[in-house]
């Protein structure tokens, strides 16, 4: 039986052999992802950090040079990524839409972990729900895309204020208050930071039932590629299922399926 050739590939795609590998462009790859993990390298540095001899990476670079998407400075004799790379990759931002690329990890989470997936975003100094991912459980969470939460009783506006800037986060607590809706509901502004500290801690924020009693969340954010906090993951469910030893297990996963996302789009985690 002949095998689909997908469109968009060569008929002789199937074949892994290193025929199918342009090796001047893995070279200019790997000099490039040296120097977009610095502040600029010597010829030198480059031959020495890529395993290849001077004169292979000058070629290489007086190339990428031709297409501005290396830089050359005369006066400390160190290249740099160039503009050209820059608006290169600006093509990518034009597609990473959150929305879109927290989809898979949100169907991954909502399978692994049988409850359900939310991703949300902070609006007017609360969480606006985008989408959510439902589990299959008759009794389960259920946020309409939509649908609004106060910060500070939520798992996703914890995570994100988790990384906030200080200032920020008091302004929104000014603004904003800290009302209680259940007699878990943290309505301090010490019980706060010291749960604020808690989420950064362990990577992930924790609601418990502080916004509806017998419902737990777990969040962790999803950051831009200046490391700031633009949307947050989040898996909620009963109580009675979602223990708080389940919840820390899965916040192991809200975790990392973020940081997929984060990855996804071009992002940076926070240190």
């Amino acid at each position: 039986m002949t095998q689909a050739r997908p469109r968009g590939r060569p008929r002789a795609f199937h074949d892994k052999t290193d025929q199918n590998t342009i090796r001047s462009l893995d070279r200019a790859m790997a000099l490039l992802r040296a120097l977009a993990k610095t502040n600029g390298l010597t010829l030198t540095e480059l031959a020495d950090r890529s395993g290849q001899s001077a004169a292979t990476v000058y070629r290489v670079l007086i190339t990428l040079q031709g297409h501005e998407i290396v830089e050359f400075e005369e006066g400390a004799q160190r290249w740099h990524v160039g503009a050209g790379a820059f608006r290169i990759g600006s093509g990518f931002l034009r597609r990473a839409n959150v929305a879109e690329r927290s989809r898979g990890a949100m169907q991954a989470l909502m399978r692994a972990t049988g409850e359900t997936a939310n991703l949300g975003v902070e609006n007017r100094d609360e969480v606006l729900f985008l989408t959510q991912v439902e589990t299959h459980e008759a009794i389960r969470a259920f946020f309409p895309p939509g649908t609004r939460s106060p910060m500070h009783v939520s798992g996703i506006g914890k995570a994100l204020l988790a990384y906030y800037p200080e200032a920020r986060v008091t302004a929104i607590v000014a603004e904003k208050g800290l009302p209680g809706f259940t007699s878990l509901s943290i309505t301090s502004e010490a019980s706060l930071a010291r749960d604020l500290a808690r989420t950064r801690e362990r990577g992930f924020a924790i609601d418990d039932q502080e916004r509806a009693e017998g419902m737990r969340c777990v969040a962790a954010p999803i950051f831009n590629a200046h490391g700031e906090p633009v949307a947050g993951l989040s898996v909620s469910g009963p109580a009675f299922r979602m223990t708080l030893s389940e919840a820390t297990r899965i916040g192991q996963e809200v975790r990392r399926a973020a940081d997929s996302v984060t990855s996804a789009i071009g992002g940076t985690p926070a240190g």
